[in-house]
């Protein structure tokens, strides 16, 4: 009888096979798993097995993150770490093993601000990671990508119908008031709404919700509203960081690189000008933040 993998690699094949995860979230996570097993190895002086595991405290995960944080890791990184290691911890003892309870650093308040990339898809990972079966994983992920990566207002997206598959490089969407706009669309956007479709176990049909919930009827928005929720405690975010949150990002950061406000008012779907401009005042913010961060006579 062959030896069992190591419990990494384990879990990495379990994630892969069982999950349906994607290869980026199979890779990070195996490489969190390994971590947490060679820090233990040392700091416990002895073998990691799931019976060593099933007894770990919240005073060795303390531990774990203090030596991570002191690789650099950011409060957001951090937090995402612990949520893998739990999930982790989970895989290896079972699900009754009793995790100790820890609660994940927290990100500094301060003045409003746009949700970092980096923040955007910790919180979208979070969301698909936390969901109850694959297929509903896929479809969070495409939701939220929807948000980020198009802007698109969280009533936009669940009400798409399946009518806009196949997808283009641009996306036909009916916002306020029936306005009809087009936005572009990125093909990692475009790759997870293609990835729900293949595995939502309701099928898709023209004249039907695209995005569907869990037994069937329309996504409603208070769904994913929950989910994000819930994540951004996880990850230690502020409570600014909602759904909507992720669209003011999606015009922050595009103006912040050189669009300008007519083509950002076309892409939002915004009847005025007035209301694209509020994105100005954010820009210049967020710059003076890193103007006073950045510079020695600041």
């Amino acid at each position: 009888m062959a030896d069992a993998p190591p419990l990494p690699l384990a879990y990495a094949q379990h994630l892969a096979r069982d999950r349906r995860r994607s290869a980026h979230t199979v890779r990070a996570y195996q490489a969190t798993a390994e971590r947490l097993v060679a820090f233990l190895r040392i700091h416990w002086g002895g073998a990691v097995t799931r019976e060593t595991l099933a007894r770990i405290t919240a005073s060795d995960l303390r531990a774990y993150l203090a030596a991570r944080r002191g690789d650099g890791l950011t409060n957001v990184s951090a937090a995402r770490e612990l949520s893998a290691v739990r999930g982790f911890l989970k895989f290896a003892g079972g699900s009754e093993v009793d995790l100790p309870r820890l609660r994940g650093p927290r990100v500094k308040k301060g003045v409003p601000r746009p949700v970092s990339p980096q923040e955007a898809v910790a919180l979208a990972e979070e969301v698909s990671e936390d969901a109850a079966e694959p297929w509903i994983a896929a479809r969070d992920w495409a939701v939220l990508l929807l948000l980020y990566g198009a802007g698109l207002r969280i009533g936009e997206a669940v009400g798409l119908t399946g009518a806009v598959l196949p997808l283009g490089e641009t996306l036909r969407v009916t916002g306020k008031r029936g306005k009809t706009r087009i936005v572009p669309l990125l093909p990692q956007v475009r790759e997870a709404v293609e990835a729900y479709a293949a595995q939502t176990p309701w099928g898709v049909s023209k004249d039907a919700p695209l995005f569907r919930g869990a037994k069937g009827g329309p996504l409603p928005p208070g769904a994913i509203r929950k989910a994000v929720r819930k994540a951004r405690v996880h990850l230690g975010l502020s409570e600014r960081t909602t759904p909507h949150a992720l669209r003011h990002s999606f015009a922050t950061h595009l103006l912040g690189r050189g669009a300008d406000l007519r083509a950002l008012q076309e892409l939002l779907g915004h009847a005025s000008l007035s209301s694209t401009q509020i994105y100005t005042q954010v820009d210049a913010a967020h710059l003076l933040d890193v103007y006073r961060n950045a510079h020695p006579r600041a």
